[in-house]
């Protein structure tokens, strides 16, 4: 099982938005980068919810249930999707304050790469991470 993080604007798709759909396809990517951390997610996979901007928090976990097709919001073949379902909101959001002021996740991409909409998190940071939303 891998470990990702995925990051949107509150303010144009939220994490009650998602709930509320019950599932969601990851498009719109059009960075090679972020791209190719959606073609490497794989059905089972776990995925933190970030909301960017405004919040600037993990505020849930997501699972990916379809992996990589093509982006219904292109015809460029270029660019990919996937599936998501909410599994949770957590009982209290990881900001990104405290992952930065936590020394255990100062290699954290979503810190070291703070402009890329996908990216993979470790185990460890992964666990990190849920133990303080919990």
């Amino acid at each position: 099982m891998n470990y990702w993080l995925v990051k949107s604007e509150p303010f144009k798709y939220s994490w009650d938005d998602f709930v509320k759909e019950g599932k969601s396809v990851w498009d719109g990517v059009r960075n090679y980068q972020a791209r190719n951390n959606l073609k490497e997610m794989k059905k089972g996979d776990w995925v933190f919810f970030y909301h960017s901007n405004e919040g600037m928090e993990i505020i849930g976990l997501a699972e990916v249930k379809k992996e990589f097709f093509q982006d219904p919001t292109t015809e460029d073949p270029r660019w990919v999707v996937v599936e998501i379902v909410p599994i949770k909101k957590f009982n209290q959001s990881v900001t990104l304050k405290m992952m930065k002021s936590d020394d255990r996740l100062t290699n954290l991409a979503l810190i070291k790469q703070s402009r890329l909409s996908v990216t993979p998190v470790g185990k460890q940071e992964f666990d990190i991470i849920l133990s303080l939303a919990e």
